[in-house]
């Protein structure tokens, strides 16, 4: 490594485009040992990163109820089913993973000993294999012990397309094999630069093999510990009541030392964002409310009240409108929204391009989200090196009209815009939420000034992102025309949140609709760009093919990103919490206490 590349990656350090971790990462691949890089950064004046933990908590139990408002309840209770944040988030209290990722985007051991490297010989020099030590004295909540073999079950059980686990992209093209009982090797197809992705974070939350390897498959579904979770975590499974509460009370037998320091939890679900924000700033009736989807300065009004505090995070969510390039509204073969079928009106670039000019940004910023949501033109915002400098947004009414004329949409007597028979008339969903309903509006008033009529239609967030499959309104069917939501990148890393628009990820009955290319947008390019990606080891050239994959998306109008959505929480005053803007909340749910 010569001097100046060595100066250019401290200098990433200190503007935040890579995290310490990840500069030991490239010395230790270069042969400097980790102490050598951590005094190279002290010299250069880059401190010492905090822990990720500065849990304060001397013995294990004693801090009475923990009380957390999900204002979207979860509806189920295993995490290779969690289409939605909320039932990540209710998994995680009872299920870990093998790390987790903290605020400044570090892995951190939770079920394993130790992170992999290569000085410990976890990860391979050609890229291809990384090394898995478990910790040894964990166990299952009914006493059996937890072991590599659970490790190995987990990726049969979500890599088998008959389960149709959400999780399947992260675990189909790898293969897992347990060493000793203590010890998984996870062998890639090619060398994958981003690792970190099976059994790690939202994504990598381990279910018991003595529980549900009956149930691989075909019978997924069936299993009763879907919704009676027995996990390795902080907390032990109490009840459960779909889309309104589940409780756990301590579990005795907990890994860590001293931990956890609540006796019990109740995630409480059901009401709105608002009132959450209330029970929390202003009441104190509660500890901590997640997703506050609130307008700024009802925020800023309710902290006056005293007892809690606004927590913004930054992290990778976009909050943005999906287009449908299937028909949702005719059937083939038995399927609405059918790959095989063609959008009547968005399949018409023109119209997207038109769509896109029709959406006032600053405005949806300005006078909704405030410091909680910043208006974007890309998908990718963090980290900011992976941010597109290609794309801009424009508010331009007169531009959208003539963009119409000139692709033959005419007005007709009732002033919306026809073509070959077809009104330009859309259906646009989303879920209940007054910035949502608010920024609906503001998209309805434009577009009619361009002679397109939208029906608004918003749908109860516990149903809109439930994993009920029998509901129709389900935001991942998509059997409407657009629709908005936030998307999380749960990784400091775009891999899997890129995920979203590659064929085989196309959201179908076949896969029951888990399949997260909700839009059903398909690309050969695309595609090729993600695969390349996935194993280009160039740090330079990945992040090129990343703001290529968010290009493609943007200036081909798949999407239109609204803002960048910070994670925004509430918290009591007296509440310690270790934030992460790229994992669950619940991601170090053991070191949460509460301040005397």
């Amino acid at each position: 490594m010569t001097e100046r590349e060595l100066r250019g990656l401290i200098e990433a350090v200190r503007k935040g485009s890579i995290t310490r971790r990840q500069f030991v990462g490239t010395m230790l691949g270069v042969g400097i040992a980790a102490p050598i890089a951590g005094q190279l950064l002290m010299h250069a004046g880059i401190a010492q990163a905090q822990p990720a933990s500065t849990y304060k908590g001397t013995k294990r139990g004693g801090g009475g109820a923990l009380k957390v408002l999900w204002w979207q309840g979860a509806t189920l209770l295993n995490p290779h089913f969690a289409t939605g944040t909320k039932d990540q988030d209710g998994s995680r209290i009872f299920y870990e993973p093998l790390a987790g990722w903290d605020t400044e985007g570090n892995l951190i051991p939770v079920l394993a000993a130790e992170t992999p490297t290569p000085a410990n010989g976890g990860v391979s020099r050609d890229g291809k294999s990384i090394t898995w030590k478990l910790k040894r004295d964990v166990q299952w909540h009914d006493g059996k012990p937890f072991t590599s073999a659970d490790v190995v079950f987990n990726w049969e059980y979500a890599a088998d397309p008959a389960t149709s686990a959400v999780t399947i992209g992260s675990y189909k093209d790898v293969v897992a094999t347990a060493v000793d009982a203590y010890t998984v090797r996870v062998d890639y197809k090619k060398a994958s630069p981003f690792w970190a992705d099976p059994f790690v974070g939202t994504r990598g939350m381990l279910i018991p093999k003595h529980l549900f390897e009956a149930y691989k498959g075909a019978k997924s579904r069936d299993a009763p510990n879907n919704l009676k979770p027995v996990g390795t975590g902080p907390y032990k499974f109490d009840s459960f009541t779909p889309g309104d509460m589940v409780r756990g009370t301590l579990n005795a037998n907990y890994h860590m030392p001293n931990r956890p320091f609540f006796d019990t939890i109740e995630m409480k679900g059901g009401g709105d964002a608002v009132s959450a924000a209330r029970a929390v700033l202003q009441t104190g009736e509660f500890d901590y409310a997640w997703n506050l989807q609130v307008e700024d300065e009802i925020l800023a009004k309710l902290e006056q009240g005293g007892k809690g505090r606004v927590v913004i995070i930054p992290g990778g969510d976009i909050e943005f409108i999906q287009f449908n390039f299937t028909d949702p509204w005719n059937e083939v073969d038995g399927e609405r929204a059918s790959i095989k079928s063609k959008h009547p009106l968005f399949t018409d670039p023109a119209v997207r391009e038109a769509m896109n000019l029709l959406i006032d940004r600053d405005s949806v910023q300005k006078f909704i989200y405030g410091r909680t949501g910043i208006a974007t033109a890309n998908f990718v915002n963090n980290p900011p090196k992976y941010r597109s400098p290609n794309n801009k947004f424009e508010f331009n009414v007169d531009k959208a009209n003539q963009v119409l004329e000139t692709a033959g949409w005419k007005k007709g007597s009732d002033g919306i815009r026809e073509k070959g028979g077809k009104k330009l008339k859309v259906v646009y969903q989303t879920s209940v939420n007054q910035p949502r309903q608010k920024a609906q509006a503001i998209v309805k008033q434009a577009a009619q000034k361009a002679g397109i009529d939208i029906e608004l239609k918003t749908v109860t967030a516990s149903v809109f992102f439930s994993s009920d499959f029998a509901n129709p309104d389900v935001y991942t069917k998509l059997f409407c025309d657009m629709q908005m939501y936030t998307t999380t990148m749960t990784q400091p890393d775009p891999e899997i949140f890129m995920n979203q628009y590659v064929s085989w990820e196309i959201s179908s009955k076949a896969n029951k609709w888990q399949g997260r290319n909700v839009t059903r947008w398909t690309s050969d390019e695309y595609d090729k760009a993600y695969r390349d990606a996935e194993g280009e080891l160039d740090p330079v050239k990945r992040t090129a093919l990343f703001i290529k994959m968010n290009d493609l998306v943007i200036q081909n109008r798949v999407i239109v990103p609204l803002v960048s959505r910070p994670r925004v929480r509430a918290s009591n005053l007296k509440l310690k919490v270790p934030e992460s803007g790229w994992d669950s909340d619940f991601w170090a749910l053991q070191d949460w206490y509460r301040d005397a």
